[in-house]
């Protein structure tokens, strides 16, 4: 029991919190508030690549059930293949929802016109909220199962769990405001779904109690989430920004996300 309420709490760590940080960088000026969105990034970054590599890969490798490195390598592998057809699932429908209504505005009068951009506002952030609750319910799951392995793993896990979710918190804030939803019911809606973390993980903590053998392989596929979100989706971003400064200063804040974890992760034990 006492293990559950761990679980629990960190996950709120890693889903409420979150949305409450994020929340609040709204209330920062917009030029403050695009400034730190990279660095948050970059910091997210280091977190991820740092829990993969200096948590979870070592933690399925030395379980207690032994499990052969090249199973959990194919793992990995499918795990990756597995994030990359998923996106592109979720862009391919993204792409033909937007072209199928291209020509909406030419269909009637600009007030018709209007009512019907307002519609498809508020379809995409429901898209968004949804989607966002499905992530974080999955998010529940791998910080379970951390736990389920080792505390001290389960800690570094939600940290970097967190460390990802402000960022990408704040981007799903201001397409909510964008698509119509006022304050109020962003921060409502997001809280919401944040509470998917912690149905995950209470879900994964008592399937997973009996299928201890399974750990190892949900370590590997919890790693192969990291990596990917951090090297498909994340580093991408911090291109746009070329200059040395601005490299120096992305790779200082992915070392520091590394550094904590590392640091953390050490500690505990």
């Amino acid at each position: 029991m006492e293990l559950l309420l761990w679980i629990v709490g960190f996950s709120l760590l890693g889903g409420l919190l979150s949305v409450i940080i994020a929340s609040s960088f709204l209330l920062l000026p917009g030029k403050t508030r695009h400034h730190a969105v990279p660095h948050l990034v970059s910091f997210a970054i280091g977190a991820l690549l740092g829990a993969s590599f200096l948590g979870l890969l070592p933690h399925a490798i030395e379980h207690e059930f032994m499990v052969d490195p090249h199973d959990l390598g194919l793992t990995l592998l499918i795990g990756l293949l597995a994030f990359f057809l998923l996106e592109k699932m979720l862009l391919w429908r993204h792409c033909h929802s937007h072209h199928g209504h291209e020509n909406i505005p030419e269909l009637g009068t600009d007030h018709h016109s209007e009512h019907a951009q307002q519609h498809q506002g508020k379809a995409a952030g429901a898209l968004i909220l949804v989607g966002d609750g499905i992530h974080n319910f999955v998010d529940g799951v791998l910080i379970a199962a951390a736990f389920l392995t080792d505390v001290h793993l389960g800690i570094v896990t939600a940290i970097a769990i967190a460390a990802h979710e402000i960022p990408q918190e704040l981007g799903d804030f201001v397409i909510l405001l964008h698509s119509g939803y006022s304050r109020k019911k962003a921060l409502f809606f997001n809280i919401l779904s944040s509470l998917g973390t912690v149905v995950g993980a209470v879900i994964a903590y008592f399937a997973l109690s009996s299928l201890d053998h399974l750990l190892p392989y949900v370590l590997v596929i919890a790693a192969s989430s990291f990596i990917y979100v951090a090297v498909a989706d994340l580093i991408p971003s911090l291109h746009a920004k070329a200059q040395l400064s601005e490299t120096l200063q992305q790779m200082i804040l992915i070392v520091a996300g590394i550094i904590l974890i590392f640091v953390t992760h050490s500690a505990l034990h």
